[in-house]
């Protein structure tokens, strides 16, 4: 449900009804350049901790350059990232993972060869407590956890309808169904950020309607923030309470549906005319 953003201490804006807990992200004044290109500049970002957010801009504009920054795939030349007041400078990417946030990717990233099943059970490996001799001898500890994670891996395909999918492999799964595994894969980290890259790229009207409830769903059922970038403004438009515009690593607006719509910095770098 839309709840009507509001200006908090810091004078970022998140929803009204997450003015009792702090955002569960920051991104202040941040920023990266490769040689003399400046691909994100000065970006700031707020996130409280129950909204469904949008990232876009035209090609080229640096949204996924954001993402690889939260993920800590590219380390930022300035500013800061707080992930739930946490400053995450210094962190690797399986560091930013295990501290909450994971993704899925604009191209789907699965590992073909393996199975749905046992590509869930990848996004558990932060999770799992024994060592690399207990993984060769086959310990009894090796064995209870494999139990679990085959038990909570089958606990998150079945949320989705995919149980019966568990043993296929991941590369035989038509394209939408390769979609929702990467989310499970995903989710299977226990993120408290879930940020997804073009999840509707690809998609029939059908499949995108789909996802849309698909989103809807993981944001009640697991508790989670989620950041979106995405091409389909429709779906934009539909899930997000607000959104964030980039152009030229720069944001050039950010707010509510309605408000980027009516933006005419927007419609000029959409459109690449005046208003």
């Amino acid at each position: 449900m839309a709840s009507k953003l509001v200006t908090i201490p810091s004078n970022s804006m998140i929803p009204e009804r997450d003015i009792d807990k702090s955002p569960i992200l920051e991104c202040i004044n941040l920023g990266i350049q490769f040689g003399g290109l400046k691909a994100v500049d000065d970006f700031n970002l707020t996130i409280g901790r129950t909204e469904i957010a949008g990232l876009i801009g035209p090609n080229g504009a640096g949204k996924t350059t954001v993402f690889n920054l939260l993920t800590k795939v590219y380390q930022p030349t300035k500013g800061t990232i707080l992930l739930d007041g946490k400053d995450t400078h210094g962190m690797n990417t399986m560091q930013v993972n295990k501290a909450g946030i994971a993704r899925t990717f604009q191209n789907i990233r699965l590992f073909n060869a393996m199975s749905v099943e046992d590509n869930v059970k990848t996004g558990m490996e932060n999770q799992m407590s024994y060592g690399m001799w207990s993984g060769i001898f086959r310990t009894p500890k090796y064995w209870k956890q494999e139990k679990i994670a085959h038990e909570r891996a089958m606990e998150l395909l079945s949320i989705f309808h995919m149980e019966d999918m568990a043993q296929m492999k991941a590369g035989s799964l038509p394209y939408g169904a390769q979609r929702r595994l990467e989310i499970v894969r995903a989710l299977a980290t226990n993120p408290s950020l879930l940020l997804l890259d073009e999840p509707a790229a690809g998609m029939n009207p059908q499949e995108t309607a789909d996802l849309t409830a698909l989103i809807h769903q993981i944001k009640d059922q697991f508790n989670v923030t989620i950041v979106l970038i995405e091409h389909d403004m429709s779906l934009v438009m539909n899930i997000c309470e607000r959104i964030y515009v980039l152009d030229y690593g720069k944001c050039i607006a950010n707010g509510a549906p309605e408000e980027i719509q009516n933006n005419e910095f927007v419609i000029r770098a959409y459109l690449g005319e005046e208003i």
